[in-house]
């Protein structure tokens, strides 16, 4: 009986891997082109399919960056990990006055927009259990969002 059942899930995962790579579409290649004439420099790039859209993951000079394409070509989004203190002076300065600043800051992602805006990601947590916000500053340091951390 335990042979059959191993038997039976090792068949089952097989089968299911097979037809995970199975559905994994060819990235188009206005996505990679758009992509090369975006970032000329990037180096390492993977690829993931998201369905109705593509992100890149790739380095550039030292940082690790992700970019969002859809799938006509079109850079939506780019995204970049950094600390609180490589952040620029006024999103500080927005943070620390702003009515989360007895909150302790965690990750910092940078992102730019295809509409040219730049916004800054903090992830902030007042008690780990309990509170837990990403707040959204522009490069002038306002508070433009928060929403329910995870």
């Amino acid at each position: 009986m335990k042979k059959i059942l191993v038997l039976f899930l090792l068949t089952a995962s097989l089968v299911t891997s097979a037809t995970l790579h199975a559905q994994i579409r060819k990235i188009p290649a206005e996505v990679t082109d758009a992509f090369k004439a975006k970032f000329p420099d990037a180096t390492n790039v993977e690829w993931k399919d998201n369905l109705s859209s593509f992100q890149a993951s790739f380095k550039l000079k030292s940082d690790e960056w992700t970019a969002d394409f859809s799938s006509d070509g079109t850079w939506k989004e780019s995204s970049k990990k950094m600390t609180f203190e490589s952040l620029p002076a006024e999103v500080k300065e927005g943070f620390n006055k702003s009515k989360f600043s007895d909150w302790s800051p965690g990750s910092i992602t940078y992102i730019e927009k295809n509409d040219n805006s730049i916004l800054y990601k903090i992830y902030a947590e007042k008690s780990s259990l309990v509170q837990k916000r990403f707040l959204y500053f522009n490069k002038q340091g306002q508070l433009e969002k928060d929403t329910p951390g995870i």
